[in-house]
């Protein structure tokens, strides 16, 4: 999947190199988003972009352009051009070399981003399929020698993205992982970036009670969830009595009605504000960026008023 914009003049600060590793990554696609998150992933291929030149840039200088305020609103596998008047927020994942490259770029656009480090989950499933934590923490190790401090501090970065739909056991040749291992997993984060938040997307309710180090959960709506205000009030409930923080978003490709089917304009718009109508989410992050979904009619024009929404929420942390 390739996604073609024209760079900004505020990147002909950079050089040569780090433009065109930016320019590799920008039009890479999402690794890890699967082709329906309400299924078995689909093995999409990495994204393993090598860095561009030889001379390491820790944070290029860009013209900057402030976080709007409220929670980040945007979307998965969103790529960094489209940071700007009506996104704000993403899910990101970014290859090793890359990475302090292109989180300089999202916090100049004022963008806030959950990132995945581990990558695709092919990378960490044993030869049955089943999860491997030792696979999961060799991904994430070649991190492990980034200072993300900067921009944990200032909210660029506002999770640590740990896992995708652990619970559905389709993910994981059966074996759902439980609870538990989230939470060995968020440990194992916090001693390598302890001030940066953990999350994963499965809802409060299918964890535990007593997690230390997990931070967010994830409610994602789509229609066969029910009457959407139900939904978002038992999330916002569940995740209270775990003392968990709460991202929503929207099924924009698959949770339309009838299920499987887009979501029309006017339905983005309806259950959007409904889950924005809650002050408990921290963030907004939607499944997923589509050139052709977002052109369809009045679909710009519904994100934009949730957009607005989304602004004047009180700004708050994923941490727990």
């Amino acid at each position: 999947m390739a996604h073609s914009f024209k760079l900004s003049r505020r990147f002909a600060r950079l050089r040569a190199p780090v433009v065109a590793a930016l320019v590799l990554t920008f039009i890479a696609c999402d690794s890890t988003e699967s082709f329906d998150p309400e299924s078995t992933l689909a093995p999409d291929a990495d994204v393993q972009v090598a860095a561009v030149g030889a001379e390491a840039v820790a944070e290029p200088q860009l013209a900057s352009a402030s976080f709007a305020g409220g929670v980040p609103f945007g979307m998965t596998a969103q790529p960094v051009s489209a940071f700007g008047s009506r996104f704000n927020g993403a899910k990101i994942t970014v290859s090793p070399g890359l990475v302090m490259e292109e989180l300089a770029v999202v916090r100049a656009r004022g963008g806030k981003v959950a990132i995945m480090l581990a990558g695709n989950p092919r990378h960490y499933r044993d030869r049955n399929g089943h999860f491997d934590l030792a696979e999961w923490k060799g991904r994430v190790n070649r991190y492990r020698n980034h200072n993300f401090a900067s921009y944990i501090n200032d909210g660029t970065i506002i999770g640590h993205y740990l896992m995708d739909e652990p619970n559905d056991p389709r993910n994981w040749s059966g074996r759902p992982v439980p609870p538990s291992m989230l939470e060995e997993m968020a440990k194992y984060s916090k001693q390598l970036w302890p001030d940066m938040p953990t999350i994963v997307r499965v809802q409060p309710d299918y964890l535990d009670n007593n997690h230390r180090y997990l931070d967010a959960a994830w409610a994602q709506y789509l229609s066969r969830r029910g009457n959407v205000n139900d939904y978002i009030r038992k999330n916002v409930a569940d995740a209270e009595r775990r003392g968990l923080a709460l991202i929503v978003g929207l099924n924009v490709l698959k949770g339309g009605t009838p299920n499987g089917t887009r979501m029309t304009a006017k339905e983005v718009e309806q259950w959007g504000s409904a889950l924005l109508s809650s002050s408990y989410p921290c963030a907004f992050l939607s499944w997923t960026h589509n050139y052709d979904f977002l052109k369809s009619s009045g679909v710009g024009s519904a994100m934009d008023a949730l957009r607005r929404k989304a602004e004047n929420r009180n700004r708050k942390s994923c941490r727990a």
